[in-house]
Order: structure tokens, then C-alpha cells, then sequence
């Protein structure tokens, strides 16, 4: 509907608000256009959709298969680590299913066959006997869990030993060996792919060309649809580039992957070397390699399958090709007709490149100088920025003949003449690129125009807009150091501007001249040499020469009685002392 609104040849204008017989009118284009199965620009947009919906990188998808796995594999790992067994029957029921978990995570064969069960069982024994369940069910929750995949680990490595061994793992797969054959047969089918898009491309480049520079082929090809089935191949092409870039990366990571779990089952095998008994701290560690190493050959089977069907359903998008333009028909129109690849044309301009003196106030960036040359981003997704709105071509930009930087934003040119033509006014060939998108809505994707049409952007830009919608920026953080003083210092440390310093320095040169420095040796201390001795150093010392004492001697006690007076006119006084002896105390 979006599409449809936009295309300026439908005269709808998005500034107001639509009547009813505007409503009417986009409902017919838009099912018409859906009904159209001969017009490869709906084959386009189908394809970029069904790409956008259900293409993921590799982190993604090996995330979002991990978090599936986990989500399968949580009911028995609930089961168990909230089980509760008190007599031996319950634990020999929560021992079984720990072998189901441990068979069930490392994918190695399957449930129902009684072999595999009886060899995960006897390899589970070997490092966890029953008799240390009651040690496992003690543990916490979340240290049951990582048991739980430590067991797991060291099960599938073991198992994998004893396939090495020959003692056992029938039933596991030779994952490298199918990685080694599946991995080239899919690289050749994406390139066959590949081949047949630029084979085409360039077969419908030339057409086009052809029509722009004769009438007379412009009637006889105007009725079919070259720029759209040349936008249809061009896309294919982009999608099926980004297929095989995952196919080289899990190519690459397979090989080193091998190499690993060589040195590692070889190391494993040296350690072992038929000994009854094996100090675990030497082959646990190795066992988890292994079983680390064959979770990556099972990532790398499921990415193989992955980009495989991917593949084959892109197919699908591109079969239009040979319904408008059976081969005996191109062969016809391609009579007198010179077809050129990307790389020739590439080739053919390679000796050229834009003169900056012509331009005073545009930037230029050329390899030689311009840092992280082919990391910049370039609009367009790397076609002529001219020959787009010019002439509807996506022609290959040659960053050789130089890179015009033009608002923050980089493009490249097919030509030399095309460079200077969109040079005089970029913005306005800017624009012509934006109207011929609006006409062309698979253009969009197709040139990365999201930033245009933002309201537009695909699903998964949209999904990881902090992602992919990031610029990578030309500029990197620099700094620079001068030195204070470049040249050696100059500074005279003996100048005195004061008078009197310099009278008092006079004065004492003056006196110097007067003084004689004079030395005499006896045959006392001829030819002596210095002598030092040592000493200890007093140390401090302290006496006690007295001790303080105390002693407790009597309260005096003394009592004197008529001091009242009396009957007679005398006072009569009576001291009585009852003080007690020194003695008695």
C-alpha cells in the first residue's frame, strides 16, 4: 500500500487525507499489482520480505537454537533438581532420569534405543555412581543445574572417546566428515547461483543500454520489463552474496574446529594410553573439550541447513527470470549486442580518476589517501550514483576513479564523466535516485535507501534499528604533541642582572686570586690507608632503687565525758582514750 502510495505516476497525495474514491483507487492498484505474476517487481519484494522475516546472522541463530533447546530440555531438568527421593527405589527413578537429560542434550542418539541407553548409563557410572546421589540431591537448585551439564559434557566426551576407541558410539554421527562434503556442495550451488545472476545481469545491462542509445531498440524492448527483472537479479545476487559470506565464515570455523578436536582426542588418547585408572583433574578437562568441540560441529550442521534452505527458497524468487526471458528469446535480442561483466567495466576505467583541482568545494577520498579506504561506507550498496536516477541502471561504482563525499555520505561512479556530472549538483541527482525508488519500491532495500524511507525499512532493520542502522564513521580520535622547545635551550644560568651580585662575585675572584691551596705528606702517613671501627651503641638501661610501701596504724579513738556540766557548779572533764594499739592492727 506504502509502495503504491509513493509511486508518483499514481497521483496520490500523501498530504491529505484520502476520499473514498481514493481509498477505492489504491485498493485497485494494489490488487492488481498482487495479481500481476508477470512483473518481476512484486518477485522482488517478495523475495526482500521473505529474507528480511526469516534470515538471521550466525550469533542469532545459534542463540535462538540454544534458548529451543534449553526450553525443551526444561521440564526434565525441573523434574529433577525438584525431586525430594528418600528411599532407594526414588533415587534409582531420578538416576534414570539424569541418563535421559544427559541423552537428551548432547543429541547423540535416541532415547528409544536400548544401546545408547545402556552406553550413556554405563559412561554416566564411571564418573557419577549412584552412591553419590544423596551428595547431589543435598545441593541447591542452581548448583543441581550446572551438575546437571557438567555431567552431560563429560558423558558426550567420553562417548566420543570410546567411538575413537571403536569401543562403542555407533550410533553417533561423523559429524566432521559430513561437514567436509556438505559445506563445498553448498558453496558450489550458492555460486552456481551467482554465476547465473551475473550472467543475466549483465546480459539485461546491456539491453537497457542498448535502448538508451537507439530508438529503434527503445520500441522494440519498451514492452518488456528490463528494469525490473535487472532489479529482480540484482537483489538475488546481494542475498545470495550474504549466504555465501556464511558459507566461507562456517567453512573456516569447521577447518579450525577439526584441527582442535584432533590435537585434543589425540592428547586425550596419550594421557589415557590403556591405564586402568586416570587422575580425573587430567581427562576431565579434556572430555569437556571434546564435547565442547562437538556442540560446534552440531551448530555448524544446523547453520549448513540453515543457509541451505534459504537458498532453495530464494530460488523460487528468481524463476520469473526464465518464464519473461526464455533463453532462445535473449539469445535473439542480445544479436549485436556487446555484453560486459562488472569487472570489465571496472577494468575500463581503472586508468581514469577525478581531477580535484575541478572542484573547489567538493571532498574527494582516493586510497592512497584516505585511512580504512575500503571500509567506508558507500551509498547506494556500491552502484553508480548517477546512472540510478540518470538512467535506471544499477552500474558498478569503481572507488578507483575516487569516492565523492558529499553531506557525510560517500558515492561512487561508473565513470569519470558520470563523477563530474553528479558533482555540479548532487542534490539533485540525490533526489532524481529518491523518485526513481518511489516508482521502483524494491529499490529500497535494494540501494539501502531505509534512511529515505524510514517509515519503510524492512522487519529486521527495524528489529535491530541500534544495529543495523548504525553508519560506520570515516573519522577516528587523533592527537598530536608539540614539544614546548623545539630547539636546544639557550639559557645562560651564570647571568646576573643585579649590579651588587656582580660586584660581590668580583669581590670574590678578586680575594681567590690571593688564596693558595697547600698539601704535605709525612712518612708517618705515607701510603696509610683509612681505618673504621665499629662500635655498639650504649643501650638504655633503667634501675629501681626504691619500692613505695604503706602501712595502716589505728584511728585514734578519744572520748570525753562531762562536758554537759552538771549538778555542781565545777565542770569536771574525764578523757578516756580507747584508742588500739600499733601492734593489735
Amino acid at each position: 500500500v506504502k509502495a503504491v502510495g509513493l509511486d508518483p505516476r499514481n497521483d496520490f497525495n500523501v498530504d491529505r487525507i484520502l476520499t473514498k474514491n481514493d481509498a477505492q483507487n489504491l485498493i485497485q492498484l494494489c490488487v492488481t499489482r498482487l495479481l500481476d505474476t508477470t512483473n518481476p517487481s512484486l518477485s522482488t519484494i517478495k523475495m526482500q520480505v521473505y529474507f528480511d522475516m526469516n534470515y538471521a546472522n550466525r550469533a542469532e541463530l545459534l542463540s535462538e537454537q540454544h534458548r529451543v533447546l534449553e526450553g525443551r530440555l526444561a521440564p526434565v531438568v525441573r523434574d529433577i533438581t525438584d525431586s525430594r527421593p528418600r528411599v532407594q527405589e526414588e533415587m534409582e527413578n531420578v538416576y534414570r532420569k539424569i541418563v535421559s537429560y544427559v541423552l537428551l542434550s548432547s543429541g547423540l542418539g535416541s532415547p528409544t534405543d536400548i544401546e545408547v541407553v545402556r552406553e550413556v548409563t554405563a559412561a554416566l557410572q564411571s564418573v557419577f555412581p549412584q552412591t553419590e546421589m544423596i551428595t547431589f540431591i543435598s545441593l541447591s537448585k542452581k548448583n543441581k543445574e550446572q551438575q546437571l551439564k557438567k555431567l552431560a559434557m563429560l558423558v558426550t566426551g567420553i562417548r566420543l572417546y570410546n567411538k575413537e576407541c571403536q569401543k562403542g558410539g555407533s550410533s553417533i554421527d561423523d559429524l566432521p566428515a559430513i561437514l567436509n562434503e556438505a559445506i563445498p556442495s553448498a558453496t558450489r550451488t550458492v555460486d552456481e547461483g551467482l554465476n547465473t545472476c551475473h550472467t543475466l545481469a549483465y546480459q539485461y545491462t546491456a539491453l537497457l543500454e542498448s535502448m538508451q542509445e537507439d530508438q529503434h531498440r527503445y520500441t522494440q524492448l519498451s514492452s518488456f520489463k528490463l528494469k525490473e527483472a535487472l532489479f529482480n537479479v540484482r537483489q538475488y545476487e546481494a542475498f545470495l552474496c550474504i549466504l555465501l559470506s556464511d558459507a566461507i565464515a562456517s567453512a573456516q570455523e569447521v577447518e579450525k574446529m577439526n584441527a582442535q578436536f584432533t590435537a585434543t582426542m589425540e592428547q586425550l588418547k596419550n594421557t589415557v594410553q590403556n591405564k586402568v585408572s586416570v587422575d580425573t583433574k587430567e581427562v576431565f578437562p579434556l572430555f569437556l573439550a571434546l564435547s565442547n568441540l562437538w556442540s560446534g560441529f552440531q551448530d555448524e550442521i544446523l547453520l549448513l541447513s540453515f543457509l541451505t534452505n534459504m537458498t532453495n527458497s530464494l530460488q523460487q524468487f528468481s524463476e520469473i527470470q526464465s518464464q519473461l526471458f526464455p533463453e532462445e528469446v535473449l539469445t535473439s535480442l542480445l544479436e549485436g549486442v556487446t555484453v560486459k561483466s562488472d569487472e570489465e567495466r571496472i577494468r575500463e576505467t581503472m586508468g581514469t580518476r577525478v581531477n580535484v583541482s575541478d572542484f573547489k568545494n567538493q571532498d574527494w577520498l582516493f586510497p592512497e589517501t584516505t585511512a580504512n579506504f575500503d571500509q567506508l561506507l558507500i551509498q547506494y550498496h556500491g552502484f553508480c550514483a548517477h546512472a540510478i536516477g540518470a538512467k535506471g541502471l544499477t552500474l558498478p561504482g569503481n572507488p578507483a576513479i575516487g569516492i565523492l563525499k558529499h553531506k557525510e555520505k560517500c558515492y561512487v561512479f561508473s565513470s569519470k564523466e558520470a563523477a563530474y556530472i553528479f558533482a555540479q549538483d548532487p542534490d539533485k541527482f540525490i533526489q532524481l535516485n529518491i523518485e526513481k525508488a518511489k516508482e521502483h519500491a524494491e529499490l529500497i532495500q535494494l540501494l539501502e535507501l531505509r534512511h529515505q524511507f524510514e517509515y519503510l525499512a524492512p522487519y529486521a532493520q527495524a528489529r535491530n534499528a541500534d544495529k543495523c542502522l548504525m553508519k560506520p564513521t570515516t573519522k577516528c580520535d587523533s592527537s598530536t604533541q608539540t614539544d614546548t622547545h623545539i630547539l636546544p635551550p639557550t639559557i645562560v644560568t651564570s647571568y646576573e642582572w643585579n649590579e651588587w651580585e656582580l660586584r660581590r662575585k668580583a669581590i670574590k675572584l678578586a680575594n681567590l686570586r690571593r688564596k693558595l691551596t697547600r698539601a704535605m705528606q709525612t712518612d708517618l702517613s705515607h701510603m696509610r690507608r683509612e681505618n673504621s671501627t665499629q662500635v655498639y651503641l650504649p643501650k638504655d638501661v633503667s634501675t629501681q632503687t626504691k619500692r613505695d610501701n604503706s602501712s595502716n596504724v589505728p584511728r585514734p579513738q578519744i572520748f570525753l565525758e562531762g562536758l554537759r556540766g552538771g549538778s555542781s557548779p565545777t565542770t569536771h572533764v574525764v578523757k578516756v582514750d580507747l584508742t588500739r594499739a600499733i601492734d593489735e592492727t
